[in-house]
């Protein structure tokens, strides 16, 4: 990138501390947010009128929950494209949960209306609202090895583990990989903590004889603390987890792929969203499984 300057659509709860990030590394970051209040908290983060007001950045970062709200939200920038096309070499940066299937079909559209100017790179982060915090995402890229490499100062500034997978959609299919393995051992946690607190056990404990063995990961580690306690405060709306595991086996069809863990996931955290605790954090799948479970009485106490 000729310049450390950045385009950055969508200020929530992942979005705004990696665009705070980004200006602590330097960038000047102009961003463009449905609502204006997040500004208040972000100084130095510049504000764009509307997201066409991004148009001649050579780099766009979207952080919005799905692909539909970004096609939405670059309706205005397309035209403006399509009226007098970009520089080129224009990357917009989708950052989020998508389909791997729909992004490419996402960069073409931006191809045509760019009149080639411009090309759309996938990367999905991983980390959570922690992670985006203290700028150690990990960065799952679609791309050429070329813009890849163009981009790797602006990636680099949000994330400390940033790979490139291969091309657009790539990273997209890693992040959905990731959400499987995030969301089936978030599940049979949960499961476990509602098993041992119901046998009497003590679930902090538990999980502390776990970390120490072969059952140990940074996912216990992360959302154990908070199945544990019943903290189900949003880091993250458990709902997107339903999403991912969709692209999980939408993308397992395409290839032939027996998924069944993702199955079973996917009705579990459909059964959630059913129980109206999809904007809750991920941790209340073990609400879900506590109320699929039948009533007991009081736990015995263990010895």
């Amino acid at each position: 990138m000729t310049n450390q300057r950045v385009g950055f659509v969508g200020l929530g709860l992942m979005g705004a501390p990696m665009a705070a990030n980004l200006v602590r590394a330097g960038w000047t970051v102009t961003a463009w947010n449905r609502s204006d209040a997040v500004f208040e908290d972000l100084p130095t983060v510049q504000r764009a009128k509307n997201v066409a007001g991004l148009r001649d950045e050579d780099a766009i970062v979207f952080m919005l929950p799905d692909l539909p709200f970004i096609e939405d939200a670059a309706a205005d920038l397309l035209a403006s494209w399509r009226n007098q096309p970009p520089k080129p070499g224009t990357a917009v940066v989708i950052m989020s949960s998508v389909s791997p299937t729909a992004v490419q079909q996402f960069g073409a559209t931006v191809q045509e209306a760019s009149s080639g100017n411009a090309m759309v790179v996938d990367a999905p982060v991983s980390g959570g609202t922690a992670g985006a915090q203290s700028g150690t995402l990990a960065i799952m890229v679609g791309t050429t090895e070329p813009v890849f490499e163009t981009l790797q100062p602006l990636l680099g500034a949000m994330g400390t583990t940033v790979r490139r997978m291969g091309p657009l959609g790539s990273g997209s299919l890693a992040k959905a990989c990731n959400q499987l393995i995030v969301g089936t051992t978030t599940a049979a946690l949960a499961e476990a903590a509602e098993l041992a607190e119901r046998s009497g056990m003590e679930v902090g404990a538990l999980f502390d004889v776990l970390s120490g063995g072969l059952a140990g990961s940074r996912v216990l580690d992360n959302v154990g603390p908070r199945l544990a306690s019943k903290d189900y405060a949003p880091t993250g709306p458990a709902k997107f987890m339903h999403k991912d595991l969709g692209f999980v086996l939408t993308s397992a069809e395409a290839v032939g792929s027996a998924v069944p863990m993702a199955s079973a996931a996917i009705e579990l955290y459909a059964e959630l969203k059913r129980q109206g605790l999809g904007d809750q954090d991920l941790a209340v799948v073990r609400q879900t499984i506590a109320n699929l479970s039948r009533p007991h009485a009081a736990s015995a106490t263990t010895k």
